[in-house]
């Protein structure tokens, strides 16, 4: 039989080591992980649009960074607009074909990650069989639209740009 201070310390002994166990076993779990698994993936590296207009942010106002999540329903369309900001597009779900007027039409699809046009008017449309969801991000600046509405003739704004 132990001793009195020998049983208080095998009670705290018992009380201690499983969580220490535990702590040890997330650690070393965790750093097999990172020593494992790949890379993180890149979506998108680039210093130019999809039309290949080299990307330049507006000067002079404070930075502004806005992050949104826009849902198309099939055949559903944006209207005519321009982003006056560079924009960083991924597709999160479904199909969406841009018209870009005479440069051309471009279609993206899930998983896709596109620079957008920046000051050239275009107009997106769900061409998929269900919802598109597209996460937009604007790399504008306070008081600088990020985007334009334009009437259907694509070069006269309609209505206060969206911010």
């Amino acid at each position: 039989m132990l001793s009195a201070p020998r049983q208080r310390l095998a009670r705290r002994a018992a009380l201690v080591a499983p969580p220490f166990l535990l702590a040890l076993a997330i650690l070393l779990g965790s750093s097999y992980r990172a020593a494992t698994r790949e890379e993180a993936a890149s979506l998108l590296s680039t210093g130019k649009t999809v039309l290949g207009q080299t990307i330049s942010y507006p000067a002079g106002k404070p930075a502004k960074v806005t992050a949104a999540i826009i849902t198309m329903l099939p055949g559903e369309a944006t209207g005519w607009h321009q982003h006056d900001v560079p924009m960083f597009d991924y597709i999160l779900e479904g199909e969406v074909t841009v018209d870009y007027g005479a440069q051309g039409t471009r279609v993206y699809r899930t998983g896709e990650a596109v620079m957008e046009a920046i000051a050239v008017a275009h107009n997106g449309r769900n061409t998929g069989s269900g919802p598109a969801r597209i996460l937009a991000v604007f790399m504008g600046a306070d008081g600088v639209p990020n985007t334009v509405m334009l009437k259907g003739d694509a070069s006269v704004p309609v209505q206060p740009p969206l911010q």
